[in-house]
């Protein structure tokens, strides 16, 4: 998935067996060099071009950045997605000494923007903000112009949290069972809304449908915001949406919250029990949020981000200000986010599978 094994971009120890290993090839052929002048002759100042090569791709990783870097992410302005982006842009920048700026690039379940940073330069200077979400793109679409563990380097997890299963207030059910006993009387009546085909809030409904043996009726929305609004109008039914973008209309009355997806309880509504508790044992789907970066960035530029992500991230203020959005701050290396990434995709593909969606 990552470009770990990169020749260029080997440890230094690794490096300096390599370029003795070039140096002894070029001292070979140099001792040829009376046979065939010519040809030799290129071949030991090609010799020493690439060992000269390794120390200047040092100094541009260490010297790393030199302008502006880019965020990238697949979810509109005020999603829990958006949010956490500004968040760590605005950290990161501080941490990094240049701006670093949020872009939204909406559509297509999130895969503009991946794809986006899929093709762009390998310098370190585009990067995503990869959501739950993403990791379902590819067991429900066919022919993706990208591949998730080809063609980008993950860098950290930065936060994992839980999302809320809400109800509007005309809905009888005071909790999951009665919820799920009405669904059980009205078979196919219940509607709930969703960030978009795909996301983790329709991943929740699907997961929720199929353990619970209850057939409801998923409206795809533009995103997570949007979908909690519709379900604090009365158009649909409920909901999975984020924490951060519920806690005002849960304040207000206009949703009533029934569980949370997580296996645990969040700390930001400990009252509410989780789907685990309300019958559903095993039931466990949470909201997460990693960085990337083009695969072929240079390793140790991947790890300066990882660092300074770990920096940024793992203070005293920003692990509250991401629990006051229902997130908990979780980071790790390059290696552990890779595996973290290839579980979530396998479990997504099994899980699209035994809810029978189709990849288009």
């Amino acid at each position: 998935m990552t470009n770990r094994s990169n020749f260029l971009t080997f440890p230094l120890a690794d490096q300096k067996q390599v370029i003795e290993t070039v140096g002894v090839a070029v001292v070979y052929r140099a001792g040829d060099v009376m046979r065939k002048p010519r040809r030799n002759i290129f071949l030991l100042f090609a010799g020493i071009a690439v060992c000269a090569s390794f120390p200047v791709f040092e100094s541009l990783a260490q010297s790393y950045p030199v302008k502006p870097i880019r965020i990238l992410l697949g979810f509109p302005a005020g999603s829990a997605t958006d949010l956490t982006a500004r968040t760590v842009a605005q950290k990161l920048s501080g941490h990094l000494g240049q701006p670093v700026i949020v872009e939204n690039r909406t559509g297509a379940g999130g895969s503009i923007a991946t794809e986006t940073v899929a093709k762009s330069p390998a310098d370190g200077y585009t990067l995503l903000l990869m959501a739950a979400a993403d990791t379902v793109q590819p067991a429900l679409r066919a022919k993706l112009p990208y591949d998730l563990q080809r063609d980008l380097a993950p860098v950290s997890l930065v936060t994992i949290g839980a999302l809320v299963f809400v109800v509007h207030p005309s809905v009888p059910a005071r909790n999951v069972k009665e919820l799920i006993a009405l669904a059980r009387s009205q078979p196919g009546k219940l509607s709930y809304g969703s960030g978009g085909a795909g996301s983790s809030s329709h991943l929740a409904g699907e997961l929720l449908g199929l353990m619970a043996k209850v057939r409801f009726v998923h409206v795809p929305y533009r995103g997570s915001p949007q979908a909690a609004i519709a379900a604090a109008a009365g158009e649909t039914d409920m909901g999975f949406p984020s924490i951060s973008g519920t806690l005002p209309l849960l304040g207000a009355g206009k949703l009533r919250a029934l569980a949370v997806t997580s296996a645990k309880r969040t700390s930001v509504m400990p009252s509410i029990p989780t789907l685990n508790e309300s019958g559903l044992p095993g039931y466990d789907r949470s909201s997460w949020y990693g960085l990337l970066a083009p695969a072929g960035v240079p390793n140790n530029i991947i790890d300066r981000l990882n660092a300074v992500i770990g920096k940024a991230v793992n203070t005293p203020e920003m692990v509250d200000s991401f629990k006051k959005q229902g997130l908990e701050v979780q980071t790790n290396t390059p290696e552990q986010f890779a595996a973290f990434i290839h579980g979530q995709l396998m479990q997504n593909a099994k899980l699209v599978k035994l809810a029978g969606l189709k990849a288009q």
